[in-house]
């Protein structure tokens, strides 16, 4: 059988089957193997396609692996792939383009009711005995306004279910057409300021690239209003942790529902976890069992489209653009 290195946990039994009848068979790295160890599973296997889930495909694996071939992504973010050195390599790299957008957009919604509602602070202190009514002062979310930060997927996702609980929504990114603000009764707003200063709640769904790193920093929550709430299910490097922390403690923002973290996982002893106004998972939103099918057959499938010469979906490959000798035939508009 011919191998495809799977970068982490099992696949989905349709993307292992998928595999299988087109005569290839997954192996498996550790999870958050690093760079040497995927190295080592690559070169043993001669894997010609990788799926990344977790941990780094840098210039060291590529370079180990001269006969790799293409990386499809387990997902849509691919900051911890070196897409330029994939490129120099004429490796494509691929994304399973809102094959998670539901379950994340859900993950997101429920992150900020947790968060706006005082869930987890509430529940905790009732099981230690403490019934506190008394003094309590909640705040409704009907009329609010949620700010996305990106306009994919799983922002026009997340703003849908939202709507539908009766959030204003404003957006702002500066790749997407009209048509996707349009789609969710979103107003566009013009900057990223303008979309802060419009944010009772700010939901992150932009990529992680080096305009993007530190987004959200002290001069960006600044200006959204006193008392806001931040929500991110995309990328923890958009935010600035030691700011997300420092406003929470003057009151500037009310609390935050974080998914991802700047290093994963995030050391033991980290200021997040003493900070009851902060809602904390282990980057889990996209993993349901409807999304991990999704998007594991996506991954495979998109691999071997690129190892039998098939077409691929040219918004699938984020390195399409620099890949002008790659050869990778296309899906043509209409196909």
């Amino acid at each position: 059988m011919k191998t495809i290195l799977v970068t982490g946990p099992d696949l989905d039994p349709g993307a292992v089957k998928l595999m299988k009848d087109h005569g290839f068979e997954a192996v498996h790295t550790p999870p958050y193997a690093d760079s040497a160890v995927i190295a080592e599973h690559l070169v043993r296997s001669r894997a010609e396609g990788i799926v990344s889930r977790m941990g780094r495909l840098d210039a060291s694996v590529m370079d180990a692996a001269p006969w790799l071939r293409v990386i499809s992504k387990h997902g849509v973010g691919v900051d911890n792939i070196d897409v330029a050195a994939a490129s120099r390599r004429g490796i494509p790299v691929l994304v399973a383009t809102g094959a998670n957008a539901v379950s994340v957009a859900e993950h997101a919604v429920a992150l900020m009711l947790a968060t706006v509602k005082r869930v987890l602070p509430l529940d905790a202190g009732l099981r230690a005995g403490r019934w506190e009514k008394p003094g309590f002062l909640g705040r409704e979310l009907l009329g609010a306004r949620l700010g996305l930060v990106g306009m994919g997927a799983i922002a026009q996702a997340t703003g849908r279910i939202a709507a539908g609980l009766g959030l204003k929504l404003y957006g702002h990114d500066p790749f997407a057409p009209d048509a996707a603000f349009e789609a969710i009764g979103a107003t566009r707003c013009a900057g990223f300021e303008d979309l802060l200063a419009q944010s009772d709640v700010l939901s992150l769904h932009c990529p992680l690239n080096d305009q993007t790193r530190g987004l959200l920093n002290a001069g960006a929550i600044a200006r959204m209003p006193e008392g806001s709430y931040v929500v991110n299910t995309a990328r923890g490097g958009l935010i600035d942790e030691d700011a997300l922390l420092a406003a929470i403690a003057s009151g500037q923002l009310a609390g935050a529902g974080l998914d991802t973290f700047a290093v994963e996982p995030p050391a033991p002893d980290h200021p997040f976890f003493a900070e009851p106004r902060i809602v904390l998972t282990p980057h889990i939103g996209g993993v349901t069992r409807q999304a991990g099918a999704r998007v594991g057959v996506d991954a495979v499938r998109g691999i071997l489209q690129i190892l039998e010469g098939r077409p691929v979906a040219p918004e699938r490959i984020v390195n399409r653009a620099l890949l002008p000798e790659a050869g990778v035939p296309l899906v043509k508009a209409g196909d």
